[in-house]
Formats: C-alpha cells, sequence, structure tokens
C-alpha cells in the first residue's frame, strides 16, 4: 500500500475533511500504538508501511534506544488511556480520537501481511482490541 492511499483511506474512514486531518490522525495513532506494543513487533510493523508512515513508529522506538532497559516491551495502558494520548497528540476529544484510531486500524489491517496484522491484536488488550476490524477482535487463544 502506497503513502497516499493509505492516508485517503483513513481520510474516507474517518470522515475526516482533508489530508492533513487524515495525517495527523495516523500520526497520532501509531505513535501510541508503539508505546504499547514492543518494539520488536513496533519495528515490523514500521517496516510493511509505507516509509512516511512508517517513521510515525520508527520515531517512538528510536526513543527507547539507549535508556536503562536494553528493549522496550511495551507500556501497559488502556482504551482510556490509549484513547487520551492520540486525543493529546492530535488536539482532538477523546471520541475522535477512538473514531479515527478505529479507521487507522483498518487500514492498517489491510496493509500489514495477516500474521503480522493477527500478532498485533495478539498483544493488545481486549478494549483496545475492540478498535480493530471485527476479523481482528476475537480472544487469541
Amino acid at each position: 500500500m502506497q503513502h497516499d492511499e493509505f492516508l485517503r483511506l483513513v481520510q474516507a474512514g474517518a470522515a475526516l475533511p482533508d489530508r492533513g486531518a487524515a495525517e495527523r490522525a495516523v500520526r497520532a495513532t501509531l505513535e501510541t500504538l508503539a508505546e504499547r506494543v514492543p518494539d520488536g513487533l513496533a519495528g515490523h510493523l514500521a517496516a510493511q508501511l509505507p516509509p512516511e508512515i512508517g517513521e510515525h513508529v520508527r520515531r517512538v522506538v528510536a526513543t527507547h534506544e539507549g535508556g536503562q532497559e536494553e528493549r522496550h516491551t511495551a507500556e501497559r495502558f488502556d482504551l482510556t488511556t490509549f484513547a487520551a494520548r492520540i486525543a493529546w497528540r492530535g488536539g482532538v476529544s477523546e471520541d475522535a480520537a477512538l473514531r479515527e484510531a478505529s479507521a487507522v486500524f483498518e487500514v492498517l489491517d489491510a496493509a500489514l501481511s495477516p500474521e503480522l496484522a493477527g500478532k498485533l491484536g495478539s498483544v493488545l488488550p481486549p478494549d483496545i482490541r475492540e478498535l480493530l476490524p471485527a476479523s481482528r477482535t476475537e480472544d487469541p487463544e
């Protein structure tokens, strides 16, 4: 999937007014997601995305390097915190943040390999997993 297509699909899915709003939604969602998943998984996500979009994930992973821990394993936070962080980063309400994140996850699911999309769903808690496309919301075994 190409950068422009990714943004166009997010814009349509979240009913955003323009490309700038879609870019903001993608950045806010992916930066927050990168905080919530282990660095290794985040790196794989970034590698399967268009470079400009994957950069949002890589930037967060890079902030973990050189810290006290060798590898960031994932911050543990729930849907409320997830929405609040996206809202803060994007300058939108928490309701808008959840709507936009759901659209980003829909497009992300289409952009990733099925295996990686499944892995992403398996590491998210049930409340955040509800934002994923219906095919990814079942509890993993």
